[in-house]
């Protein structure tokens, strides 16, 4: 499974951005599919993710209420639309998939998830 992250850019606070996530080799919608984020030296960490055949995703609370997924099922692709950007809200973000379900506690962890997109920047200017 390959994924492409895109949609990155620079864009001033209170902003709105839309990235996507384009799957090649497999099928996004038989699956987890997560948005992770990092900034330099931190780690990984977890933005939004939905299971399959779900259609209420998981947040991280600091993105709760301005972040949401989406899938394309005919593009093969997960999107993620982000409202009220904050500067706190800069980092990498990167894609990610499992083939499978996986359970509510792990969709958090970066470890759960086997294929990762290559990231994409997002930089909110204050």
């Amino acid at each position: 499974v390959q994924l492409q992250a895109s949609g990155g850019g620079v864009v001033q606070a209170g902003g709105s951005l839309k990235l996507s996530c384009e799957a090649s080799g497999s099928t996004l919608s038989s699956g987890t599919v997560g948005w992770f984020r990092q900034v330099p030296g931190k780690e990984r960490e977890f933005v939004i993710g939905i299971r399959r055949w779900e259609s209420n995703p998981y947040y991280a609370d600091s993105v709760k209420g301005r972040f949401t997924i989406s899938r394309d099922n005919a593009k093969n692709t997960v999107y993620l639309q982000m409202n009220s950007l904050k500067p706190e809200d800069t980092a990498v973000y990167y894609c990610a998939a499992k083939n499978g379900r996986i359970i509510s506690s792990e969709m958090h962890r970066a470890g759960a998830y086997d294929y990762w997109g290559q990231g994409t920047l997002v930089t909110v200017s204050s």
